[in-house]
């Protein structure tokens, strides 16, 4: 398949396209500065731009099958970038023949915040965390409003861990086992999965690791 990716220079998205690669699809990685990614291969083009403007958004997308977005910001900045991003993906894949999104958000957000245990529910998320969820939050309510075929990937705290492609995803709200952590790595092996499988098709799943390990 052809592939766009962006985020690309992100730690989720450079897992995403070194495991697209590894699978034989062709990729696209969209960034500011995509030379960073210092990644050489014939199935790879790097294309540089922002992804608040639209124009060049909308360029970069057609001829693709699918789009991931990965798109992210240090903790306290304010500027909503995912959510302005998010938006300009989805307007150019409204108009675009390209209508398979895939796109990373987090755990905590809309009905998966009952599976947060205490200290990131009333800490963590309200002192550490809260513009990177208020962003998320939007930006999860543009793609589930979008006339698109989406899902939303919402990944327990991030980790730069192995590719282990083991972990729980789609459980229930009230699960205790959860260690709320999970790699990059695998979290770019969940979202991948979706070109195959339209179990979360107009899904939102949490995925991480637990106590009680178990496949995709």
């Amino acid at each position: 398949m052809k592939l766009i990716i962006f985020g690309a220079t992100g730690g989720t998205g450079r897992h995403l396209i070194n495991q697209s690669l590894e699978q034989g699809h062709s990729v696209t990685a969209f960034a500011r500065n995509p030379k960073s990614l210092q990644i050489q291969h014939e199935k790879l083009h790097l294309i540089k731009g922002d992804v608040l403007n639209l124009g060049s958004v909308q360029s970069a997308i057609d001829g693709h099958d699918a789009v991931f977005c990965t798109l992210g910001t240090p903790a306290m900045n304010k500027s909503m970038l995912r959510t302005n991003g998010t938006k300009n993906i989805i307007q150019a894949m409204q108009q675009s023949t390209t209508k398979r999104l895939i796109c990373q958000s987090g755990m905590g957000c809309g009905d998966s915040k009952v599976l947060l245990p205490f200290h990131y529910k009333y800490i963590i998320f309200p002192l550490m965390l809260r513009y990177v969820y208020a962003d998320h939050e939007s930006q999860e309510q543009h793609v589930s409003e979008s006339q698109l075929n989406w899902t939303i990937i919402r990944p327990a705290a991030l980790s730069n861990g192995k590719h282990t492609s083991r972990y729980w995803h789609g459980f229930a709200a009230n699960d205790a086992t959860l260690s709320i952590k999970i790699s990059r790595a695998d979290v770019a092996d969940f979202m991948l999965k979706q070109l195959s499988d339209n179990t979360y098709l107009h899904k939102s799943p949490s995925v991480s690791y637990a106590n009680k390990i178990t496949s995709y």
